[in-house]
């Protein structure tokens, strides 16, 4: 299924054929859904024989049929409760439903440039302190001197 904003369309009497550049199915199924995970999981383990889960995430048409059936007698409740559980259940788009908070994956997913260089200085201060433990290190692997020498920390 192809859409366009009006680039590359013909017309063929009254209709026009549209495309668009190139997202396909796939794509979308690969973004997560913006249902809960949570919100579906909670609905799954407290009212999931009768299907609140599945009208949550917008598949009415099993939901229907789960409530009639009492979540199939609970063999297709024990299903969903399991996949909604191990992050496999998936929302009328065909999306997995992943997010356990959506809210937060939306505040922003960048660092903004002064935690970038905090973190730059940090990293360079553990570096520093790894090489000053590494020299310590060596220092104590030395063999004690000989009593009749004087004490020196260099290898000859």
């Amino acid at each position: 299924m192809t859409v366009d904003t009006g680039r590359n369309s013909r017309d063929i009497g009254a209709t026009t054929l549209l495309r668009l550049p190139s997202m396909t199915v796939s794509d979308v199924n690969d973004l997560p859904s913006p249902k809960s995970r949570g919100v579906t999981f909670a609905l799954a383990a407290l009212l999931g024989p009768f299907g609140a889960h599945r009208f949550y995430v917008g598949k009415t048409g099993t939901a229907v049929l789960m409530l009639c059936s009492v979540g199939g007698l609970g063999l297709w409740y024990l299903y969903d409760l399991i996949m909604v559980a191990g992050g496999s259940f998936r929302d009328i788009d065909g999306r997995l439903v992943s997010r356990w908070d959506p809210e937060e994956a939306s505040r922003g997913d960048s660092l903004s440039a002064e935690v970038l260089e905090e973190l730059s200085v940090l990293r360079s201060e553990v570096a520093e302190l790894a090489e000053r433990l590494d020299f310590a290190e060596r220092l104590l692997a030395q063999p004690p001197p000989a009593e009749d020498q004087p004490r020196s920390f260099l290898r000859s």
